[in-house]
């Protein structure tokens, strides 16, 4: 109990940015990174009441703020401004000499970090009762770490570093300024030709708002679909979307070696099926993977996986019992959504001595192209090999498609052989706000038939996922049990209320 005291008033002390010296002792929860997951891990831990510290060796925000979702989508927001003012004149809108200032749009892009930026400051996180500490970690033993040459304890602690992109190793890319998720924002000058290695959302999200802002683009993918982790119907709309755009879309295929050019990232690249491509700049998008480096790992009994990542059971707690590990460093589904939820997880565990399990069945995914792709849980193709009920409704019958001339999408529902939401795919304009509705009903376990008798509004895209719904519950009434049971009850209402004969007026 005094030992519990003495916890408890420790944490009522002011949290501060500290130097590793005034970190020193003994903490409650240690967070290692500043992303996403340490982010709402170091939040969740200190609002419990955990003493806790968050150390960060490089910038508060993370990839996702710096080099992921926060840039990526402020320049497809650009060039979706582009797109439009070009075909305007779908809609009886003529817009003269649409002009791309390249310079401009990527400081659009660096001030909308910057509006964020402040969000997840040292100075906000100060605020929350973080205490915050800049330095690189390394674990020394089963409960501490070592920043500047000064020890750290904790009681518990949290991984959170993080993944670096992956470069393909392609022989004369060495000679090559290759870019990667992580690099491509210090560009000022738009490519007159980008090559773009990767056909999964990083890859397609780039490539196309890099063609429809006015590079001519060349997207190499070695496998035989776009964004292969998806269903197929998802691969397929995506591959014509980058076309129309004018992507060069070559599949099966990837890069066999580079030749460096004279200019500062250009060259030429030859493809295993014989081709060449001549290239400006070369965009690596091949994946991440997990940054485990100079971490100590070994020092504190931490395993890892065959793949490299961070080993975690349902709890998120590692080899090492008293440590946890979130977000990209893990197996886990790599987005900053799973990496923040998840975080939460770990944080309340970790401070309180639970064991709540991190559930990544349910997990809603979006591929922000043109048309979105938004998916959950149980995919179409999946469904169907196990006979489960899939009901897909095309958007040239959704209305709200048809007005916004953009009736090329679908939404398809997967349900199981109880009539269980289990899975859902969008795909068209809003697919990630679509999705939301469908996310929360297939964590709360409801029925295609609980969708259809859920009013909605008109007109909109949700409406593709309610239309959906209410043809398969229409689809149910007309056989089984309660087709039966409709056909008794007509029967019997018919017969209490019938008209006399004309024989008994």
């Amino acid at each position: 109990m005094t030992a519990l005291l003495r916890r408890s008033a420790s944490a009522r002390r002011p949290a501060r940015v500290l130097t590793a010296a005034q970190a020193a002792g003994e903490w409650d929860v240690v967070v290692i990174g500043a992303g996403s997951a340490g982010l709402v891990a170091s939040r969740t831990a200190a609002s419990l009441g955990a003493r806790t510290l968050l150390i960060e060796a490089d910038r508060f925000g993370g990839e996702c703020l710096y080099t992921g979702c926060v840039p990526s989508k402020a320049l497809i927001a650009a060039a979706h401004a582009a797109h439009a003012a070009r075909t305007a004149h779908r809609y009886g809108v003529d817009v003269a000499d649409v002009a791309v200032d390249f310079a401009r749009v990527m400081a659009s892009v660096r001030a909308a970090i910057t509006t964020i930026e402040p969000v997840d400051s040292p100075e906000a996180l100060v605020a929350k009762g973080v205490s915050v500490l800049r330095g690189r970690a390394r674990l020394s033993g089963p409960q501490t770490f070592v920043v500047d040459g000064v020890e750290i304890a904790f009681r518990d602690a949290i991984l959170a570093t993080g993944s670096t992109a992956v470069v393909p190793d392609v022989p004369g890319a060495d000679a090559v300024d290759v870019l990667t998720n992580d690099t491509f924002w210090n560009l000022d000058a738009l490519p007159r030709t980008l090559l773009v290695q990767g056909g999964g959302p990083i890859g397609c999200e780039i490539a196309q708002a890099m063609a429809r802002l006015g590079s001519a683009v060349v997207l190499v993918h070695r496998g035989d679909r776009l964004l292969p982790r998806e269903d197929a119907a998802a691969g397929d709309a995506i591959r014509a979307a980058l076309s129309a755009d004018g992507v060069d879309v070559r599949l099966g295929t990837s890069v066999e070696r580079m030749t460096a050019s004279d200019d500062p990232g250009s060259g030429e690249a030859t493809l295993t099926d014989g081709t060449t491509v001549l290239f400006d700049r070369v965009l690596a998008a091949a994946g991440r993977r997990a940054r485990v480096d100079g971490l100590g790992l070994e020092a504190a009994g931490v395993a890892l996986t065959d793949h490299g990542d961070i080993a975690v059971d349902d709890t998120l707690a590692t080899s090492n019992p008293r440590i946890r590990a979130v977000g990209d460093v893990t197996p886990l589904p790599r987005f900053t959504h799973t990496a923040g939820y998840f975080g939460s997880v770990a944080a309340s565990n970790a401070a309180l001595g639970l064991f709540r399990r991190a559930d990544g069945a349910g997990v809603p995914r979006v591929t922000f192209t043109a048309p979105e792709v938004g998916a959950i849980g149980v995919s179409p193709d999946d469904a169907r090999a196990r006979g489960w009920t899939v009901v897909t409704q095309p958007h040239h019958d959704l209305d709200r498609a048809i007005a916004d001339g953009e009736p090329t999408g679908s939404t398809t529902l997967v349900a199981d052989p109880r009539g269980r939401l289990r899975g859902a795919l969008v795909i068209g304009p809003r697919a990630g706000e679509v999705l939301g509705e469908l996310t929360t009903a297939i964590g709360a376990g409801l029925s295609i038939r609980d969708l259809a008798s859920t009013m909605h509004a008109y007109p909109t895209y949700a409406d593709g996922a309610w239309n959906g719904a209410v043809q398969s519950a229409q689809k149910g009434l007309a056989s089984g049990p309660v087709a039966f049971g409709i056909r008794m009850l007509r029967r019997w209402h018919g017969r209490r209320h019938a008209l006399p004969h004309r024989s008994d007026r």
